[in-house]
């Protein structure tokens, strides 16, 4: 197997990024990751998204933004085919070195209550679950 190539995530990989979230368990999706909404997260948020490729075939990828205080980490995916190489690792390590260029000190990821698959990556590769947070949200096509 070819060594795991690390790229910017690009709008035309969109295709092949949302059949991997959607086949990925842990990972729930909703209308903002419609094409059009990531396309403008990724045009908001340049050079911080990213996809892994092996042999041209999409192993992985994360989605990545910041508000200019805290950087967010959303729906970091390695296909099964791929998993246990490292992509999921070097993947973070990417975003978070470009996060630390912007000067963003700290990081968030949302995991799913019940991704317990995804918490004990979260905490292998030195992540830190919180109790003294917990997120509400607000809908705003709602309300």
């Amino acid at each position: 197997m070819e060594q795991a190539e690390i790229l910017v995530m690009t709008k035309e990989d969109y295709p092949e990024i949302i059949q991997l979230w959607q086949n990925s368990p842990g990972i729930e999706l909703s209308d903002a990751d419609s094409q059009p909404n990531i396309s403008k997260f990724l045009k908001q948020n340049p050079g911080l998204s990213y996809v892994s490729r092996v042999d041209g075939v999409l192993a992985g990828a994360v989605l990545c933004g910041t508000d200019g205080r805290r950087g967010y980490l959303y729906h970091l995916a390695v296909s099964t085919t791929y998993r246990r190489l490292g992509i999921g690792k070097i993947l973070v390590g990417k975003v978070l070195t470009e996060l630390r260029k912007q000067n963003i000190e700290k990081c968030h990821i949302f995991v799913i209550a019940n991704n317990l698959e995804g918490e004990r990556f979260w905490k292998r590769i030195g992540w830190q679950k919180r109790d003294d947070i917990f997120v509400m949200s607000y809908d705003l096509l709602v309300n």
